[in-house]
């Protein structure tokens, strides 16, 4: 029996993600709402953690699991005053960065649901 390829292995694996989650930061990078959020002076280490976690999420290597324990990404974002606003602008700037990607319909539109739905369930401030 063959084994079926993950998600992550169908769009082009660790390039495909990485790309991704390169031209979100870049968007993040020059965000008045967004920047904000994110404390280290460098946006490396987000961009790695976000990295690693969409990876592990679709099928790829574990490595966040590994070093960061379970996502908890509710829990991980509390700190952070996540508005209806700042849903939208983390959503233009994803955007960004699958549309990059040019994938199939099918493989694009899976991507974006997901990602919808988890910035929708990221909003914890009016």
């Amino acid at each position: 029996m063959m084994a079926q390829n993950s998600f992550y292995d169908s769009v082009g694996g660790h390039d495909t993600f990485a790309k991704l989650v390169h031209v979100f930061y870049q968007g993040v990078a020059t965000d008045d709402v967004l920047r904000p959020m994110y404390p280290e002076e460098d946006l490396g280490p987000a961009e790695q953690r976000m990295l690693m976690f969409l990876e592990q999420y679709w099928g790829g290597p574990t490595t966040y699991q590994e070093q960061r324990g379970h996502p908890r990404l509710r829990m991980r974002h509390m700190p952070f005053a996540v508005t209806p606003q700042a849903r939208e602008r983390w959503l233009t700037h994803m955007r960004a960065g699958v549309e990059s990607l040019k994938l199939p319909p099918l493989q694009e539109a899976t991507l974006w649901d997901y990602l919808e739905r988890a910035a929708h369930s990221m909003v914890n401030s009016a």
